[in-house]
């Protein structure tokens, strides 16, 4: 038993825990003797983070895969003779993001804990003898950016030839659900598709990812993780199916790029038994492994998920309240929750006009968006985003006209998900300052976009082009005011035809 490994842990929620707890564990017996001023914990934030108590034969790879899910990885020093390593990330943002991430979830390699913190180097100097490192890098990197890797690739990936991920759990004291699995999972990537089976008595899932990369990152990872505190250990290996074929979106299985699935014959939404299991269980020990940049908020969403699954919450309607009843349209909330799913109907309330109903798609759907905009500020109004206890948002009878507060957008042509495979499926995103923007004319310069994003309220703060400039990030000052921009200019007509495409990036310019 470990408990400090779980990926659900109620630690989630201590967020303001330091990381001296950890500094006293790592500093006992003739350990301590040797710790040099490198290894106390004063050290200020730093792209460079020092990490210890590695295990005998620690790869390049494996310590590079700690770091890949919080952003870019741009250098790396292993001290073999000390079991020690020094990794560098892209930025400063993202070493912070992964120091407070794994203060919370105790880092593994090759199941045995290890020690993470602040480095006083503040980039990494290597010289020619760390070539194997760079090769194993910029492999890394290439198959992370879609590219080709370079000869030296070898060293990096055991070619993770498969994105489908083979997942047994064992020493299942609780109940596993699909959902918990795609939170945990869908911190690495895009996760396609589950299927959830017993055999041998065991647990298990297929799980697809997008890519065989973002999979090996995954397994490299969890492999040998609790989910919850010393039980539901998580064993990975790849499957040999490198494509999952899913018939029906139920609590079995689900392929998240096509919600239109039906959910099979008489197939419950969950167990009635699983759900009292839940009901009962503390919900603070149900949190995913998920954003690390907001586990707390994403953890709360994640315990309402499960615990209401299958209850009220299971049909895609959502309640937004709290809404700027001047400003809101049926509009503008459909281009904003569109970028979670398929919008099909929203329904400002006739009485309460600072709330309204929106259907999405499916509830897996419903689930994205209320994730993600729960507590976002738009038109200046923090908003409240919750499941609703209706099935559908009625439309209004014939020939009664509600003051166009009711809006049914089902053949809308600016649905993003329609396709099965999209890939938009592969860039959703939670609210972010940086702003991705596609089909700009040729003719469009950076003063033109830079301008119609500054009319919209708010200052643009940083812009980029793509080489061919038919697509650009534009950064804005706050996320408040990106939301606003992409709710005002997501399809707006650049002429010649060409509709802009607004979503929110994960870079920053």
């Amino acid at each position: 038993a470990c408990g400090s490994d779980e990926l659900l842990s109620s630690s989630l929620y201590n967020s303001g825990s330091d990381m001296s707890s950890i500094s006293d564990g790592t500093s006992n017996g003739s350990d301590s003797k040797k710790l040099r001023v490198e290894d106390r914990m004063e050290a200020p934030p730093s792209r460079v983070l020092h990490i210890r108590k590695l295990p005998n034969e620690t790869s390049e790879t494996e310590v590079i895969a700690l770091g890949l899910p919080f952003g870019k990885v741009t250098n790396i020093l292993t001290l073999k003779g000390k079991n020690q390593a020094f990794l560098e990330l892209g930025t400063e943002e993202a070493a912070i993001t992964m120091v407070n991430y794994y203060s919370t979830v105790t880092p593994h390699v090759r199941n045995v804990p290890v020690f993470i913190q602040y480095s006083n180097h503040k980039e990494l100097k290597t010289d020619a003898g760390n070539q194997r490192a760079q090769a194993v890098l910029q492999a890394v990197s290439a198959v992370q950016g879609g590219g080709t890797p370079t000869s030296g690739s070898d060293l990096a990936l055991t070619a993770a030839s498969s994105p489908v991920l083979r997942i047994i759990i064992d020493n299942m004291f609780y109940p596993v659900t699909l959902d918990v699995l795609q939170q945990i999972f869908s911190k690495f990537g895009t996760v396609m598709k589950i299927i959830t089976f017993t055999k041998n008595n065991q647990f298990q899932a297929l799980l697809q990812f997008n890519d065989p990369s973002t999979a090996q990152q995954a397994k490299i990872a969890l492999d040998g993780q609790n989910i919850y505190n010393s039980c539901c250990t998580l064993r990975i290996d790849y499957s040999k199916l490198v494509n999952l074929n899913v018939k029906y979106n139920n609590d079995k299985s689900r392929d998240y790029t096509r919600p239109e699935l039906p959910a099979g014959d008489g197939q419950p939404a969950m167990d009635p038994n699983m759900a009292a299991a839940f009901q009962g269980k503390d919900s603070n020990s149900l949190l995913g492994a998920l954003s690390p940049l907001n586990a707390a908020a994403a953890a709360a969403a994640a315990a309402g998920r499960v615990a209401l699954s299958g209850h009220s919450g299971s049909s895609g309607v959502l309640l937004a309240s709290n809404l700027n009843e001047e400003m809101v349209t049926p509009q503008s909330l459909f281009t904003l929750f569109g970028v979670y799913g398929d919008t099909q109907r929203v329904k400002i309330l006739y009485n309460k006009k600072d709330s309204a109903l929106i259907q999405m798609a499916d509830a897996s759907q419903a689930q994205l968006a209320m994730s993600h905009l729960n507590g976002q500020k738009m038109y200046g109004k923090v908003i409240r985003v919750a499941l609703s206890k209706h099935t559908s948002v009625q439309l209004p009878r014939d020939g009664l006209d509600d003051q166009g507060l009711t809006k049914d957008f089902t053949n809308s042509p600016l649905h993003r998900f329609k396709k099965p495979g999209s890939k938009n499926f592969q860039n959703i995103f939670p609210p972010s300052t940086t702003l991705h923007l596609s089909n700009i004319p040729t003719d469009v310069t950076e003063e033109d976009l830079r301008l119609l994003f500054s009319n919209a309220g708010g200052t643009v703060n940083a812009f980029k082009f793509f080489q061919d400039h038919k697509m650009a990030l534009l950064q804005m000052s706050t996320v408040e005011e990106a939301i606003q921009g992409l709710i005002d200019l997501h399809n707006y007509n650049m002429g010649d035809n060409h509709h802009l495409r607004v979503s929110f990036s994960k870079s920053s310019i």
